[in-house]
């Protein structure tokens, strides 16, 4: 994920963390996002439980598709 991907997905992180809960449910897995980092590395994406590769593969691949960001869509906050 390119750095102003990782900027913009931190901005609207609250969406994410939602929809990723959602597919998780959907698959009825027990594994909920508590919270979303990110760092030097990349985005760290905290879990309430130690995930099964089930799980990792249904973050992993909404996180690729958030990839996908429009950066003329997303409002970069800002103070007046």
């Amino acid at each position: 994920m390119s750095i102003d991907n990782k900027t913009k997905f931190m901005e609207i992180f609250g969406v994410y963390i939602t929809n990723i809960n959602r597919v998780l449910k959907n698959i009825k897995s027990d594994i909920m996002v508590d919270f979303i980092w990110m760092d030097q590395t990349g985005i760290i994406i905290v879990t309430n439980k130690v995930a099964f590769s089930l799980d990792f593969q249904v973050i992993e691949k909404y996180v690729k598709n958030a990839n996908l960001i429009d950066l003329e869509n997303v409002n970069t906050p800002w103070l007046p």
